[in-house]
């Protein structure tokens, strides 16, 4: 796939971290406004939900009537499932999204946000249970890299504390590798355990495969991916929070001028506070399709690495689209039909003619 993803080129050579980021910006930038637009409705939503969240847990902790504090209790934890749905709704998202990318590197198909929605529609309920799932085992797997981190932390504390006996002057030296192995360690496993369900969205909208068969599939490919995922995953984070910074300083000085400490949540007005949670997603709505793109390209990627795909597509293109048989095989259709067609009927049954063997 070239920069510009020419209609009669398709060099998908395997990818490193760095191309892989490298074109998920080219694209991104070829389709800016496009994808903003797909982005935007998932990042609101949760936007949405953290605003509120954001106002009213903090309104639990100083209101002083007991009916006041069970309704911010009750609408805190509202906004915290309406957080969770916008999440939710990026992942069935991104599955939209990778089939639009797959469809336009096939066919060269225009990307637009209807394309993906139109994908989305067409497999919503499997995709919100797959996501679900997905978003289970995110946490999960946050959960086992925590508790492996306060394990190795206990071995740095020890190592502190033996260091400290041998040589005061090691200890800093010390301390300072171990929490860097500490932080290796956890991410190496973080992104081993999720890079395992990394590609579910993409399976179902682009192989057609069911919720359970896309999980299966998507360990089949997650091989070796660990690094390049954590690399898109640290450059979308850190690009999300350089956007965040450069929003949030004009708000601080504004804030600053206008009597008051932006240093300190006690003291912000509620406009203050309503700017401030609306920055953090506006950064997202930005950022997010950085992300999609990566998580498509690298999907893109892996069946390139391990089945020949760019073979695939480019005979797809030249010859046409083999036919869907439901047939479980790498060299299988590139792109699958949106929507399951349903088995022609059975012909029927010849009509008897008559003769020796029919007592009829």
């Amino acid at each position: 796939m070239s920069a510009e993803l020419a209609p009669n080129q398709l060099p998908l050579a395997p990818l490193g971290a760095g191309d892989l980021i490298d074109r998920a910006v080219r694209l991104y930038r070829r389709h800016l406004f496009v994808l903003i637009r797909t982005a935007a409705p998932p990042v609101i939503i949760a936007a949405l939900g953290w605003i509120l969240f954001s106002i009213y847990f903090k309104r639990i902790f100083t209101t002083p009537d007991t009916s006041d504090l069970l309704l911010y209790v009750l609408i805190s934890i509202a906004a915290f499932g309406i957080t969770v749905i916008g999440y939710l709704f990026t992942l069935v998202v991104m599955g939209g999204a990778t089939r639009t990318l797959v469809a336009h590197l096939l066919n060269n198909e225009p990307v637009t946000a209807r394309a993906t929605y139109a994908a989305v529609r067409a497999r919503f309920w499997g995709l919100l249970a797959a996501s679900f799932i997905v978003f289970v085992w995110i946490w999960i797997s946050a959960s086992v890299v925590t508790v492996v981190s306060y394990m190795v932390m206990l071995m740095v504390m020890a190592l502190i504390f033996i260091a400290t006996l041998i040589a005061p002057w090691v200890t800093a030296i010390v301390a300072i590798l171990a929490v860097l192995l500490a932080l290796a360690v956890g991410m190496c496993l973080f992104f081993f355990i999720v890079g395992r369900v990394a590609y579910v969205p993409q399976v179902m909208l682009v192989e057609g495969k069911g919720v359970f068969e896309s999980f299966s599939r998507s360990f089949s490919l997650a091989r070796g991916n660990v690094r390049r995922l954590m690399a898109m995953t640290l450059f979308t984070t850190f690009a999300t929070y350089s956007a965040l910074m450069i929003l949030l300083l004009p708000l601080g000085w504004y804030g600053y001028l206008s009597g008051f400490n932006p240093m300190n949540s006690a003291e912000w007005p509620a406009w203050y506070s309503i700017a401030y949670s609306v920055i953090g997603p506006l950064s997202s709505i930005l950022l997010t399709p950085v992300w999609m793109l990566g998580l498509s390209l690298l999907y893109v990627d892996e069946r390139v690495r391990h089945e020949g795909y760019d073979i695939e597509l480019m005979a797809a293109r030249q010859l046409g689209e083999l036919p869907d048989v439901n047939v479980s095989s790498p060299l299988g259709t590139a792109l699958s039909a949106i929507s399951r067609k349903a088995a022609p009927p059975a012909p029927p049954p010849p009509r008897s003619s008559g003769g020796i063997l029919n007592l009829n």
